[in-house]
Order: C-alpha cells, then structure tokens, then sequence
C-alpha cells in the first residue's frame, strides 16, 4: 500500500477507541436509541468526517482532499439503501428495537475487516491488471441503470444461501435469549435467532460492498482513502439507521438517485484515461447535487390522502 504506515496506524486507534467508547461507555446496556440521540450521533460522525477530509486536504493537498469528501460522500449516500434492507431484516425476524443497536455494532465491526480485506483484493488486482477498472466501470453503468429503470427487488433473509447454510449446519434456538447471541441449551452451545440476523447484516452489507467499492475506486486508488471514506461511512450508519429506519418511504425518489449516482461514476471510471476525462471536484458537485435533488424531489413529492367514508 502506497501510504506511509503512521496514518493506517493512528487511523485504525482512532476506530477502536471510538467503538470502545461507542460500547463500553454510551451503550454497555441494550437499549432503544431514541431519535435525538441517533440524530446527535449522524451530527457527530459527519463532523469528525469533515475534520478528517479537511486534515487530509491540509497535509496531502487539495487532491487528496477532494477525492476523500467525493468517495466518502459517494459511500454514505450509498449507505442509505442499507438501512432499508437492515429495517425489512429487523422486521421479518421482528428483532426488538433495544436489541437492534448490538447487531448493528457487531455487523459493522465485521464489515470494517470484510471491506479492508475487498480493498486490498481490489487494489491489487487493479495493480496487476488495470484493464478490471474498465470492468468495473461497465459492471456501476449496468447497477446503476437497473436502479433508475428497475423494479425494486423484494428483500428475502430466509432464502439467502449463507443463512441457510448457517442455520443448516449451526443449531439454532426457537426463540430469543433477550440480546444474546450464543446460549448454553441443556449443556449445548446453539446460536439464537439474533446471530441469525446478525449473518444476514453481514451479507448484506457485503453485496452493498461490491457496488460501492468500485464506485470509490472511480475516485482515487489510493488505498488510505478508499478505506478511510469507508470507515466513516460504515461508522455513521447505525446512527443513520435511527434517524432513517422510519421516515425510508418518505424518499421515494431516493434510489433513482442513486442509481445516477452509480452510473455517473462507473462513466467517470470508464473515461478516466481519455480526453473526456471527468475531474474529481465536478464529480463531487454531481454527486452532490444528484443526492440533493432526489431528496427534495421525494419531499415535495405530493402525499397521497386517504379518503374517509364520511368525506364522500
């Protein structure tokens, strides 16, 4: 990896003293978050995101800096259609909320290792075979083109093959153990239903990565950036769950958004070595601007008022 050691060394003590201070401190008891104090966290994370891309942008220059807020702008607007599908595998195994908090910590501390490890997969193929980022950028057009045009795609947790072959292979209790994800059953260890669930977070936001890695990697290839603009995304995203879990209808024309998003970039990556090469800071503006513009839109949008018998 091309960044010197000391930043990965200092940046990954940064992530563990903030989850050590996430669990141990705010959240050492299972408890529901409420939305003033989801929304106080998103405040908080957004603003250390800041703070880091403008240290960035202070010590490695303009460029840097650029392509950090584009990657990390481009991944948390990514990370809007994972609270979606977080909230649609809370309700099928009807998860209680105080319980929800735990999975999402440990859901997200197993993405951190899952995303490292596709990054550096990523950077090395790159590395070795540069003609993959035209492959990547075709493989963004085509997701992001299904997003605009495509029906949306029911979500089914019980079908995925990982948690069939977890629940084959791992004994699996009827109930839940209040927020436990491992009991002792007649002298048997058995997962309960929330390990059950924990899996799937995992493999979702796994399948969220494979769209929104490349994405970065249509920004910078550099290996400190395309993580760190990870990190913050994932950090923030369990703060975003709250504030979002229950207002996702509300942004009908959100996926459309994403979707140009998604398209925009894999474009970007496809001209990146012609003429029509797209700058970094004008493709923060359209990311920018597509986020906002589909937000508004969903807001402004006219709600659908339901007619009562006695209106008629």
């Amino acid at each position: 990896m091309t960044s010197p050691l000391l930043p990965w060394i200092g940046f990954g003590v940064f992530v563990l003293a903030m989850l050590a201070l996430d669990l141990g401190v705010f959240h050492r008891r299972s408890r529901t978050v409420s939305f003033k104090e989801a929304l106080g966290w998103t405040a908080v994370w957004v603003t250390l995101a800041l703070c880091f891309g403008a240290g960035v942008w202070r010590f490695s220059g303009p460029q840097k800096g650029v392509e950090f807020f584009t990657a990390w702008l481009i991944e948390y607007s990514l990370s809007a259609d994972n609270v979606f599908v977080f909230a649609l595998i809370f309700s099928y195994f009807a998860v209680p909320t105080p319980w929800q908090h735990k999975v999402l910590f440990w859901g997200i501390l197993g993405a951190l290792v899952l995303r490292l490890v596709m990054i550096a997969l990523g950077v090395t193929l790159i590395n070795k075979f540069g003609w993959i980022l035209y492959l990547f950028g075709a493989f963004l057009v085509i997701t992001g083109l299904k997003m605009l045009f495509g029906k949306d795609e029911e979500v089914h947790p019980e079908k995925n093959p990982v948690v069939r072959a977890f629940t084959r292979f791992v004994p699996v209790t009827r109930d839940y153990h209040e927020d436990q994800f491992v009991v002792r059953v007649n002298g048997r260890q058995m997962a309960t239903p929330l390990l059950v669930v924990l899996v799937c977070v995992e493999v979702s936001d796994l399948v969220f990565a494979v769209d929104s890695i490349p994405a970065v990697f249509a920004i910078s290839l550099d290996p400190f950036i395309v993580y760190t603009s990870n990190v913050f995304a994932i950090l923030g995203l369990r703060s975003l769950y709250f504030v979002l879990a229950g207002v996702m209808d509300k942004f009908c024309y959100l996926r459309q958004g994403l979707g140009f998003i998604l398209g925009f970039v894999g474009v970007k990556m496809l001209l990146a070595h012609t003429a029509w090469k797209i700058n970094t800071l004008v493709a923060l503006g359209v990311v920018a601007g597509a986020l906002s513009l589909s937000v508004v839109a969903s807001l402004a949008r006219p709600r659908r008022q339901t007619v009562s018998p006695n209106d008629s």
